[in-house]
Order: C-alpha cells, then structure tokens, then sequence
C-alpha cells in the first residue's frame, strides 16, 4: 500500500513486514546494504525490513539467513513485495515497521524526509564500548557477551536536490549526530557499559538524493540549511518512532529507577535496598507508593545531578580530590528533596554518616538508596503543630 510521495520522484509503501522507498526519478544512494550498499546510483529501492521480533526470538531461521546469506535473504524479501533484489538497498530490523516514524521539513523547493524505526532498550551502546565479537578468516568469533535483545535504529532519508558524492557522507554524518543528540537527551542507558548510549550496534542507514536537479549541494554540513533540515527530521522522526516503538520518552526518563539502570539498578532492587533501611511501618508506606517517589520530578532531579556529577568525576571534568563535598552535599540535597521539607545539610550529612566517597556503582547505587531511605523516613516526622 502507498503510504506517501515526495516531491514527485519517490513513493512510500507498506506492505505486511516491509517499509520502501521507490524511486520515480534516479537517486544516488549511499546505505549500510550488505550486498548493494555504499555509494550507487543504479538502485530503486531502499527498504527496511522487520526480520524479527525485538525479544526472544533472534535465533529465527529469518535472522540467521539474514547474517550469513544476505544475496538469499534479499532476493527472497525483495521478491515477496515485487521488488528487484539487484536494485535494491535493504535494511534490516526487530522493530515492527508500523512503528516507522515519518517527518518532512521544506526550505524553498529543498524538501528532506526521514523515515525511522527505532529501538534502543535492549542493545544501545556507546562508540568505544567493549566489542562482541571480531572478524577472522574463518568467520565472527564471539569475545564477549552478545546482545541481550534485539536493538536497532535504523534511519531512511530523502532528499529532493542533488548532493555530491562527499556531501552525501556529510549528510550520513549529521544523521548520526542527530540520533546521538536524542539520546544524550533522553540520558539513554548502554547496555555494555556505564555511559550513555550514543546509538546501538546494529544500527543502519540508506540515504538517497534526487540527481539531475538545477541546484547540486556541495555541502550537507550543521552550518548548511540542508544539513539543518537533516538534524530536524532525523531528531523529529526518531523521537517519534522511540515513542512508538517502545515508549520511550521524555516522560519516561522522569524515573530515579529508569536514570540509575545504566548502573544496575533495577526497581526490584532500589525497592528491596531502601526498604531495608526503613522501619517496617515506614517500608511498607514507601513500597505501597513506589511509583510517586520514583517518579517525583523534584527527587528525579536530585538523582539526575548526582548522576551526573558521578559522570563528570568518571570523565575527569572534575578533580577526584574533591568528590566527598561534592556529593555529600548533593547527596543530602537528595534527602531533603525526598523528604519534601528544607532540613539542615550538615543534619542530613551526619545522618548519612558517609565514608569514603568511591565511583563503584554498587557503592554509587547504596548511596542513593540511603538518602531515599533517609529522606523518606524523615517525611512524615514530627507532630501537626509542627
């Protein structure tokens, strides 16, 4: 089924596990395509294909054909949507194309489209995170863990005028920038360290421009209103298709749970911690209403600096000799904000009668859980006439 057409010289279609683009008028492209992929300007198709579905089901006949046959697994999902495999770029995913995000931005007779899927929960990572595996002449040999779950961002874009052939690679740069900058925001956890997620390990791109226009861009760059265009459909559309696929949001990164699980924290066990150190009457009021102190915007934001003072300690923006006052304060400012009430610092410091101050996320997490426990206990105190 058509689902879209772009400034007269590209369709969109859907049909069952497939989303494509066809060209009316020659594109070059430039793609992440296993067989077609890289720069060409002899294709007609670029498509984005649900392999699988994201959990429990990568060892699919599908996936593993996929991986070790890509000429088999294109020719047989080009031909089952009518389309030749010879002249097309595919792209590969978990995610359910339904879920595909489309966003469009227009300056003058420019006009950029980005159509994208995403999925970031099980497999995000960050560039220089520890590799899975390594190429030898006998195959992939596996070094370290595979992924815990299927995890792809996988990012189409349109563009209506001509782009020369190094234009079009600043284009993929900007791109990738643009889904970075959604991540940062969104304070997306790696899966394979404790940094934010800077995309994930699968992630994959097909970029194509009309030729043959009165204007040629030479540049694709941030300071280029092309590459202003990219950045917003880029951001718009995955922001979208975050959303859609897994419900990723703003308003769900609002969480002390969802921004310490980078760290391994989990709600089993940020419940559990805290309400070990609770009286059983106050533990029992803190568990019945976990999710309006996880999600209380004033304690997320305590938690979120202590984060992210931990990150600048971690990165050396900070010097290490000065981390027990700069988290010992922060970390009583999280208790008092728990607590709902202004309590003196050095009182709460002295309650939390903290040692040595380390960068262990275990050390980092019971930190965290002793001012919640802290602040919560001190909630309630006291008499009405108070």
């Amino acid at each position: 089924m058509k689902i879209g057409h772009f400034y007269d010289a590209v369709e969109l279609h859907r049909e069952e596990k497939i989303v494509y683009a066809k060209f009316l008028k020659p594109h070059r492209t430039l793609s992440t395509c296993r067989l077609n992929g890289g720069m060409r300007e002899d294709l007609e198709y670029v498509y984005n294909h649900q392999s699988c579905e994201p959990r429990a089901h990568i060892g699919t006949d599908l996936c593993h054909v996929a991986v070790k046959e890509p000429e088999r697994y294109q020719r047989r999902i080009a031909g089952k949507a009518g389309l030749d495999f010879e002249k097309c770029a595919s792209l590969g995913t978990a995610a359910n194309v339904n879920n595909a995000a489309v966003s469009v931005e227009k300056f003058e007779d420019l006009e950029v489209v980005a159509i994208v899927t995403a999925g970031v929960g099980g497999n995000g990572g960050r560039a220089g995170d520890p590799a899975s595996y390594y190429q030898s002449e006998d195959g992939a040999v596996i070094i370290n863990k595979a992924p815990p779950q299927a995890g792809t961002i996988n990012m189409i874009l349109l563009i209506s005028e001509e782009v020369t052939k190094g234009a079009l690679v600043s284009a993929a740069t900007v791109l990738c920038e643009a889904k970075s900058s959604i991540l940062q925001e969104l304070m997306a956890p790696s899966r394979y360290s404790e940094g934010i997620a800077s995309g994930t390990g699968t992630d994959q791109i097909g970029i194509a421009c009309r030729l043959g226009t009165k204007i040629v861009h030479t540049d694709a760059n941030k300071h280029s209103k092309l590459g202003e265009l990219i950045g917003k459909v880029g951001r718009k559309a995955l922001q979208e298709a975050l959303n859609l696929q897994s419900g990723l949001t703003p308003d769900a990164r609002r969480s002390s749970v969802a921004q310490l699980a980078r760290f391994g924290e989990t709600q089993e066990a940020f419940i559990e911690g805290i309400k070990s150190l609770l009286d059983p009457e106050a533990a029992a009021l803190f568990e019945a209403n976990f999710l309006s102190a996880n999600h209380d915007p004033v304690s997320v934001a305590a938690v979120q600096a202590l984060v992210h003072l931990k990150d600048q300690f971690t990165w050396g923006v900070l010097p290490f000799g000065c981390i027990q006052e700069i988290m010992t304060g922060q970390a009583a400012l999280l208790a008092s904000c728990v607590a709902g009430k202004e309590i003196s610092r050095s009182q709460l410091q002295e309650k939390l009668g903290m040692e040595a101050i380390s960068l262990d996320s275990g050390d980092f997490l019971t930190l965290v859980r002793k001012c919640y426990a802290l602040g919560y206990g001190m909630k309630w105190q006291g008499r009405f006439e108070d």
